[in-house]
Parts: C-alpha cells; structure tokens; sequence
C-alpha cells in the first residue's frame, strides 16, 4: 500500500470517528449520564459490536468525548486569558467560561463527570474516579503552565504554579458543580465570589520578565 493510499485511509477513519462522537454527543445531550452504548450506536446507525472496534467500550468512548470536550473548553478558557482587558476582568472571563460552558450543556457535563449515575446491566460498574479525574488534572496542568509562564512567583516558581492551577481548577469544579446541582445563586454572583477568593495572591504577583503577561 503506497503512501496516498494510507493517507487516505486514514482520513477516513478520521472522519468516521467524528461521524461517531457527533453521533455520541447528540444521545449525551438528549439522555445524559444514562447514554447508553446501544443507543449510542443507533444514533450512528451501526451495530454496537462496530462502535466498540472503534472505542473499544464505554470507558473507550468517554475518553474520547472528554478529549472532544477537555480540548474545547481549554481554548476558551485560553482565549479569556489572552483577551486585551485588566488582570482581574480576565480572572473573572476565564471563571465565567468554565461556568457557562457547563450551564450550557449540563447533560454533557454530568456524562463526563458523573457517568457512573446511569451505568445499569451490562455497563454497570464504569468508574467515574478513573475517568474523570484525567479530565482534571489535565486542566490542572494546563493552568499550571499558564500560571508559570505568566507570573514570577518567586522562588519554587514551577511548584507554586502547579499548586495553583490544581487549586483553582479543584475549586472551579466543586464549586460549579454544587452551583450546576444547586443553583443557589446568578451566574455572575458566584464568578464574582470566587474572584474576590482568589484575587489577592494573583493581585499581589508580578508579571515574569519576558512572558506575555497576565
């Protein structure tokens, strides 16, 4: 098989692929965290032996959704920090896009972060520490790195920056998901709460010599 050939056959599978979790998040959005791979491969109109040679299993299929997911809301978040305002309008941008993303889709946020609620029959058992947790920690990372490239934090600068991005993604999640469950409270009040939380450290750092600024 020359070069073009598999090319080509690659972007098929591709583009299957795509076909496949467009097909997952439609059912995600109508069903939820009850998205079940039968109705998953309805949706797509295949058997559910064929769904899972592509992905495997329901974990196989969520980790490809919370990738889908993950790797969207971090251009947004990316986009609030790098958007031309004063420090603390940004802080206030980037919690609001994580907010609004999962009030705009919560079924999709409570599949990926609560799945284990509608496991029944032969999917029962999917675990949603060993899945999603991933999902956090990766966001942890990427706002560690932020962090470090933005701001002299001193010495220990990579440590603090890691303790950081982990602490304010742990507090955006628990705090968006009592709010999700809850809502206790206007969009706004609570992004300006969890500002005002975090605002004194970020409001006392530096910007690092030669980065692009925070």
């Amino acid at each position: 098989m020359d070069t073009t050939q598999r090319t080509e056959q690659q972007r098929s599978a591709d583009r299957r692929r795509r076909e496949l979790l467009e097909a997952a998040d439609r059912v995600v959005l109508r069903d939820g965290p009850q998205a079940s791979m039968n109705a998953i491969a309805a949706e797509a109109g295949i058997t559910k032996p064929i769904l899972y040679r592509h992905f495997g299993d329901k974990g196989g299929l969520y980790a490809a959704l919370a990738k889908r997911h993950t790797d969207a809301l971090l251009n947004s978040l990316r986009a609030a920090l790098d958007a031309p305002a004063e420090r603390r309008e940004r802080v206030e941008a980037t919690l609001d896009t994580y907010l609004a993303a999962i009030e705009a889709r919560p079924q999709v946020y409570r599949f990926l972060m609560h799945p284990a609620e509608g496991s029944t029959g032969a999917e029962q058992g999917f675990d949603v520490g060993k899945h999603s947790a991933p999902l956090l920690r990766r966001m942890g990372e990427e706002l560690a790195q932020v962090i470090e490239d933005r701001l002299d934090l001193g010495p220990n600068s990579q440590q603090l920056a890691r303790v950081w991005g982990h602490g304010i993604v742990g507090m955006m999640h628990a705090a968006g998901d009592w709010w999700l469950g809850e809502q206790p409270c206007s969009r706004a009040e609570l992004v300006k709460s969890l500002a005002d939380l975090l605002w004194g450290r970020l409001a006392a750092a530096g910007d690092r010599i030669g980065g692009p600024g925070f």
